[in-house]
């Protein structure tokens, strides 16, 4: 039975893909290649640092997306992107279904509905390449109208080697530092610095561990199970930390550290 890999299309951009010379070229070769074997809405080739704010490598998001999703995104909450922060991993994936790799209650998060929702994502796969010892490649694939089906999933993974082949290509090529979106590094340090600190005035250090992880977007269940305490314990540091900030939701919790963000 013929596949679409048999076909001269894919063929064709397979040639293209080894052809292409400069990293622009290798992007568009790449994004072309994967929408023969999956339909898709939109990729991002994201490099992120363990040291520095993210770098956009390349996206085919229309104008409107990109100003919402990857303007603010790099304003800082790219810090609570669970994303980024599988991307630092040792032992993350090469390829994985972004739903799955989620705190448990990511969903029900405000970074979510402030950030992911409006992407208006419905289902996203996403390529994970080590380029460095400070930094990964993440290439994202989105989907809108439907999920991926597990034959689109077979199929994306059947091409996992020639599209790491190529998000290497495209990071050699990459003139560094030269991202679609302005880097600033010394920002990054002080976002970084500002997630770790945020609270520390009225806070415990274990209230700081569970503020960070409920913007993260883990349950008293989730927390309890990373930090290797009882439930029970979270709600009661929970009840006392929201008490300290004079808060009572989820929603204020995110705006209070969105804020503290903002004067970073």
């Amino acid at each position: 039975m013929r596949t679409r890999f048999d076909a001269p299309e894919w063929q064709n951009a397979v040639a293209t893909l080894i052809r292409s010379g400069d990293a622009l070229a290798t992007c568009n070769a790449l994004v072309a290649a994967i929408g023969l074997v999956v339909d898709h809405e939109g990729t991002c080739l994201l490099a992120f640092h363990e040291d520095a704010p993210p770098d956009i490598v390349h996206h085919t998001l229309e104008p409107a997306g990109a100003r919402h999703y990857l303007d603010r995104y790099l304003a800082g909450p790219y810090l609570l992107d669970p994303l980024y922060q599988l991307a630092l991993r040792d032992d993350k994936p090469s390829l994985c279904r972004f739903r799955d790799q989620t705190p448990d209650r990511f969903r029900s998060s405000e970074y979510y509905r402030q950030y992911c929702e409006r992407t208006h994502l419905l289902d996203e796969m996403d390529f994970l390449l080590d380029v460095s010892d400070r930094s990964t490649l993440a290439l994202v694939v989105g989907r809108r109208e439907k999920m991926f089906t597990k034959a689109e999933l077979d199929r994306l993974s059947l091409i996992e080697q020639i599209v790491h082949a190529a998000m290497r290509n495209i990071w050699e090529r990459w003139p560094k530092g030269q991202s679609v979106y302005e880097r600033d590094d010394s920002l990054h340090r002080r976002l970084t610095q500002c997630f770790e600190n945020f609270g520390e005035a009225l806070l415990t250090d274990r209230e700081r561990e569970i503020t960070q992880l409920l913007l993260r977007g883990h349950s008293a269940k989730s927390i309890a199970h990373e930090l290797q305490i009882a439930p029970g314990t979270v709600m009661v540091h929970k009840r006392n930390l929201f008490a300290k900030l004079g808060i009572t939701s989820q929603y204020e919790l995110f705006s209070r550290f969105i804020e503290d963000l903002s004067r970073s």
